[in-house]
């Protein structure tokens, strides 16, 4: 691989976005190289968490606009990179049973922002931005931004990142509730790996039960959600972790979870 690093360390994958030239922006190469780690990763027994970070400056620059550009009649098809490329990528991170943490490094743009924010958990370096660069081209906020963006910030705000495009500090994603910690960055890595690891030690499966529950919430009533919440209850209480939890509890010792 030479648009990405990958490795996995102690029960974390942690992958880099490497093209730092670029501000690691997508191109067809490394978009098939990020899907096939975490792929790998999700796959992985072995894997208890995932990392997802930028190497350079930037975190991610969203698309490379060289490798899309227009031949000048218009009649580009966005949709099939879209469709074959981001879509894929956003239902990876989603519905991956396990945490993804995202390191946000530099700046976030476009795609990298939607990116960042379809992961579980966001930790950015002070010095860290976001920007919704679509409306700049003519475009629409991709990979699950109209989806996402509401959600944190509700309609009002995510129109107006949106249409208006600002760049948003770090600190005012922090306070607008788009991600969850702020740090200085020279320390980014280390607190993002302690995290990682932290997770890698617990109860994996319950992490994935609530992922799903937490995607579902969306579109049901709240009938149907308390009725699913009795259901992965049911899944959740007949794992072993939960049985090493309850045991661990009343032993009076700390739970040694496998994650299953």
């Amino acid at each position: 691989m030479s648009d990405i690093e990958f490795e996995i360390d102690k029960g974390v994958a942690v992958l880099r976005l490497n093209r730092p030239e670029s501000l690691n922006s997508f191109t067809d190469e490394m978009h098939i190289e990020v899907s096939g780690a975490l792929t790998q990763a999700a796959q992985d027994k072995s894997v208890r968490a995932v990392l997802i970070t930028g190497n350079g400056r930037g975190f991610c620059a969203g698309q490379d606009l060289s490798a899309v550009a227009s031949p000048g009649d218009g009649e580009t098809d966005l949709g099939i990179t879209v469709g074959k490329f981001y879509n894929p990528l956003v239902r990876l991170i989603t519905t991956m049973e396990k945490p993804v943490i995202c390191a946000v490094n530099g700046v976030a743009a476009g795609a990298g922002a939607n990116l960042a924010f379809s992961c579980d958990i966001v930790i950015a370096a002070r010095q860290a931005s976001f920007i919704e660069s679509f409306s700049k081209l003519g475009l629409i906020p991709d990979t699950g931004g109209t989806w996402i963006l509401p959600r944190l910030v509700g309609m009002a705000r995510a129109k107006g990142l949106a249409m208006l495009g600002p760049k948003i500090t770090a600190e005012q994603a922090l306070d607008w509730g788009m991600i969850w910690q702020v740090v200085d960055g020279e320390k980014l890595m280390e607190t993002s790996m302690s995290l990682a690891r932290e997770l890698a030690t617990q109860p994996t499966r319950g992490f994935a039960l609530t992922k799903q529950a937490f995607a579902a919430s969306t579109v049901n009533s709240l009938d149907q959600q308390l009725e699913l919440e009795k259901e992965l209850m049911r899944t959740a209480g007949k794992t072993h972790d939960y049985q090493e939890g309850v045991t661990a509890f009343l032993e009076k010792r700390p739970p040694v979870y496998i994650g299953e």
